[in-house]
């Protein structure tokens, strides 16, 4: 734990005295100089010029009854500027009417001597607010301190978050025939219909900046699922049997369950697992009621899944497979289009439509490489040879 020294501090402390007149500036450097560094201007002029420097002093001492800029012009341009408006004024004057005293308070002094001063009197009341000011700092720079800190924390938390989802969604992958950087496409195909929807009236009370960010998070946990389903069925080089299909349609329930397991583990709910279920879930639901695992229809399909439906079909198309070559961007469309009202929400297929460019765009800069498909390939290859 840190602990704040006034007395370390008032010696460093600064005093910038400001008055007009020689013999009251060699009274206060006099005075002031054995417990403190000594600063003076006299002119309010010239005090505000002392002022643009980077050092600040930690307290100023202002005469009012000066030519040109009195002390309270002088207290007003202080505090009109970001710099100085927290640095202490004490006015030290001759003018000792309460009209006067109050002018000086209410414009942000910090307190009001008169002249002829009492030495003792002016010493305890700048101990009292260079301590003050001391004191301020200190916690100004301990708040910082501690929001960097939190700020640096959460940076941490969600990086090691962002990499396990990651490292999760790979683990599906890794089993499946898919290429590799099927999470990455999809992640930014969502997003981008996302975006392209936020202000449709239909989504625009779910899509918010938040919820999309949510959604990016969410998106590669789609098919974790994946890891539950045995190789022989994951990996299989062809079409799946009627028995073989419906052991590969539970990737939906085992993905949800693996998922609310985790949630449960973490005793919270956390706005990306409730939406990594329902994409999980929901995504092979279709628009007409023809999908799996529940055969919920329409709007009763979660968006996030209506997302995913269109992003996953069509990086499904144009993906080569170990048994396929991926189709061409027109034919993977000419299917989505197929779809619509369908397998797909119409809304979600046209703005598709209008963001093919951008999915061309994703699905080159996270293309596969030939070594991703020759070790899917040597995969295969290694489980044919064991059955």
């Amino acid at each position: 734990m840190i602990y704040f020294d006034s007395a370390d501090y008032i010696d460093r402390a600064t005093i910038l005295v400001v008055d007009d007149t020689l013999d009251n500036l060699t009274l206060m450097s006099g005075l002031l100089k054995d417990l403190y560094r000594v600063k003076v201007a006299n002119s309010g002029e010239k005090a505000l010029k002392y002022l643009e420097n980077d050092t600040m002093p930690d307290l100023i001492l202002l005469d009012i009854m000066m030519p040109k800029l009195s002390g309270y012009d002088v207290l007003k341009e202080l505090k009109s500027n970001h710099k100085t408006k927290d640095i202490p004024v004490i006015f030290l004057t001759a003018m000792s009417s309460i009209e006067d005293e109050k002018k000086g308070l209410e414009l942000g002094a910090v307190d009001y001597i008169t002249k002829p001063i009492s030495a003792p009197i002016v010493m305890a009341r700048v101990k009292v607010h260079i301590e003050n000011k001391a004191a301020a700092d200190f916690l100004k720079d301990q708040n910082h301190y501690l929001e960097s800190e939190i700020q640096k924390r959460t940076r941490e938390i969600l990086a090691i978050q962002d990499v396990t989802i990651l490292a999760m969604a790979s683990l599906a992958e890794t089993r499946d025939s898919e290429t590799g950087n099927h999470i990455r496409r999809t992640q930014f195909y969502v997003v981008a219909l996302a975006k392209k929807l936020k202000n449709h009236p239909r989504f625009a009370h779910f899509l918010s900046e938040t919820m999309i960010n949510t959604l990016f998070k969410s998106a590669p946990l789609h098919d974790i699922g994946k890891v539950g389903i045995p190789d022989h069925i994951l990996l299989k080089n062809g079409k799946f049997t009627p028995e073989e299909f419906e052991i590969m349609k539970t990737h939906t329930t085992i993905g949800r369950n693996a998922i609310a397991h985790a949630e449960k583990q973490l005793g919270m709910e956390v706005e990306f697992l409730k939406t990594a279920k329902e994409m999980a879930y929901f995504h092979q639901e279709k628009w007409d009621g023809s999908g799996y695992p529940t055969g919920i229809r329409g709007d009763a399909i979660p968006i996030s899944a209506r997302l995913m439906a269109v992003a996953d079909v069509y990086d499904a198309l144009i993906s080569r497979r170990i048994y396929k070559e991926g189709m061409s961007h027109e034919e993977a469309t000419s299917i989505i289009v197929e779809g619509k009202n369908r397998h797909f929400d119409s809304d979600v297929v046209d703005a598709f439509l209008e963001l093919q460019d951008e999915f061309i765009s994703i699905a080159a800069r996270f293309s596969d490489s030939d070594e991703t498909m020759a070790i899917k390939a040597q995969q295969t290859a290694r489980l044919e040879v064991i059955q």
